[in-house]
């Protein structure tokens, strides 16, 4: 315990799934933290997306350890929003200390639009350089900032499969260029002391898996699959004989790149797939 003490963290994408679970740990192990997410629809995305019921429930469960929680509605996408709430959360708490860059989307699948392409590349893509740079500037020496990729911009056809469809596409080239951006954006702020790191997950236990559209994208031999359905295909995707990983497999991950535990790691690329790239 106390492995982030009294530090600071900004989690996007925070009201359900893979951000809810960083932002517990993280005050589970001391932090105070920055709570956004968009907590409304996206049109076109084909499944709900987080409501302010969840953001509220996110900080009652980081409350619970005795941390401070400060949550903002904003859209990612939206830079000067975004600017303006992160500003204000940091002036109250006087500190930021770990950037968790984490909300997406993934609209895949053949049947949507070219819209779904921008969609995806907005939210997974410039949401988190939004996130990032608006955050750069207070993040203090010895900081951590860690972006959400995936695995599956590792695997080949991750932009070129038609049956993902444009929004598949716009997924896979947004996590690809997290992963290069994260290195690059490491030299550039090694000298300060301020790492940044990715972390890759398979598929997650997690409402953006548990969908519709991700039904379909696993089981195209089927018009409307269920979970079950999709359940049974699962496990192909990894080497280990899971159907996916949880979300606190993700966040143990996101409190060692918090954490002084990993002071000298920057730019990596940290698979949480049980074994999906020995598949490669």
């Amino acid at each position: 315990m106390g492995r982030v003490q009294d530090k600071v963290a900004l989690i996007t994408g925070a009201a359900r799934g893979q951000g809810r679970s960083h932002a517990v740990r993280l005050a589970e192990e001391g932090a105070d933290v920055i709570l956004i997410d968009i907590c409304n629809d996206i049109p076109g995305v084909g499944y709900p997306m987080a409501t302010p019921e969840d953001l509220d429930e996110t900080v009652r469960l980081v409350e619970k350890f005795d941390r401070r929680a400060i949550p903002a509605i904003v859209d990612v996408r939206d830079r000067p929003s975004l600017q303006q709430a992160v500003t204000s959360a940091v002036d109250s708490f006087g500190r930021l200390d770990i950037v968790v860059a984490n909300a997406g989307i993934c609209p895949i699948g053949a049947d949507y639009p070219v819209s779904a392409f921008a969609d995806a590349v907005d939210v997974d893509l410039v949401g988190v350089l939004n996130t990032i740079h608006v955050a750069l500037p207070w993040v203090a020496p010895g900081g951590s900032i860690i972006a959400t990729g995936s695995v599956a911009a590792m695997l080949p056809n991750a932009v070129n499969n038609p049956g993902n469809g444009p929004g598949g596409a716009g997924y896979g080239l947004a996590k690809q260029f997290i992963s290069q951006y994260v290195v690059v954006l490491a030299r550039q702020v090694a000298a300060q002391g301020i790492r940044v790191n990715a972390v890759h997950p398979t598929n997650c236990n997690t409402d953006m898996l548990h969908s519709p559209p991700m039904y379909r994208a696993f089981r195209k031999d089927l018009p409307d699959p269920s979970r079950a359905d999709a359940e049974q295909i699962f496990p192909h995707m990894q080497s280990m004989p899971i159907p996916y990983v949880e979300p606190d497999d993700i966040a143990h991950a996101v409190i060692y790149l918090a954490s002084d535990e990993s002071r000298y790691v920057t730019g990596l690329q940290l698979a949480v797939d049980g074994g999906a790239l020995l598949k490669v």
